[in-house]
């Protein structure tokens, strides 16, 4: 399945419009077009229905969040979900302060999301789970599948809890990820850039359980991929290879962790 989804990507080529933090908008879109999908990043509250229009998803991450750009985040959802077009919600330290939990509290109230992925503190704090958190960071992670679970029932979406182990809920059906490595946790941007995959992946023919396994799977076998590169000797260099990897083969990362 992962193997068709990622070709389904590839031979598409989605175009996914991001909301996103600032931080990490010149890695998210090397990472989506390695990946295969076109990334467009526009913010303004001016144009953000019309990119949403012209786009195959959306993708909201609240990492370096502003008034104007909520209203922006909820215009463009609601284009997305009138079109038919996968909405994620990257909801990133929404446990942080009450501001980030209102916008958050604001944009689920009038999008509906297709996925909402983060962090187990994060995705935590949208159900009243308490888990300790620092800033953006989790660091707790209580039960990954009982917040998954609650989480795509209480919004009625697709919930991707990441960490040491992936935990990918519908609140129905329930899959587990153990592909990945550790680096990624020390690059900044890693788990935004894999909101863009799942958005791309989404926007694809197949069932949302089943195209989000695929990204999350995918990304962690490229991840695994890059850190046992002879060069790689920290999160800098592990990096560059991991772009690298994204626009490989299902099969040939397989196929070499396999072999090693």
């Amino acid at each position: 399945m992962a193997v068709n989804v990622v070709s389904n990507v590839r031979n598409k080529q989605p175009l996914i419009h991001h909301l996103t933090n600032q931080v990490v908008m010149n890695f998210s879109a090397n990472g989506l077009l390695a990946f295969g999908g076109s990334p467009i990043m526009a913010m303004a509250m001016e144009d953000a229905a019309d990119m949403a229009n012209l786009s195959d998803g959306v993708l909201i991450n609240m990492g370096t969040l502003t008034v104007p750009q909520v209203q922006s985040m909820i215009l463009a959802g609601k284009a997305a979900n009138k079109k038919g077009i996968p909405v994620v919600i990257d909801p990133v330290g929404v446990a942080a302060t009450p501001f980030r939990t209102k916008a958050f509290d604001q944009i689920v109230a009038e999008v509906q999301p297709a996925a909402i992925k983060g962090n187990a503190g994060e995705l935590s704090h949208l159900i009243g789970i308490p888990l300790k958190t620092k800033g953006v960071d989790s660091i707790d992670s209580g039960n990954p599948e009982e917040i998954a679970v609650k989480v795509a029932q209480e919004f009625d979406t697709l919930a991707i809890v990441t960490g040491e182990v992936d935990v990918i809920s519908n609140g129905e059906e329930t899959v587990f990820n153990e592909t990945g490595d550790a680096l990624l946790s020390k690059v900044t941007g890693a788990g935004c850039l894999l909101g863009s995959i799942v958005t791309a992946c989404l926007s694809t023919d197949g069932t949302p359980l089943q195209q989000a396994y695929a990204a999350v799977k995918f990304y962690g076998l490229a991840a695994e991929w890059a850190a046992s590169r002879p060069g790689v000797e920290g999160s800098g260099t592990f990096a560059a290879c991991f772009i690298d990897a994204l626009a490989m083969e299902v099969s040939q990362l397989e196929d070499f962790l396999h072999e090693s």
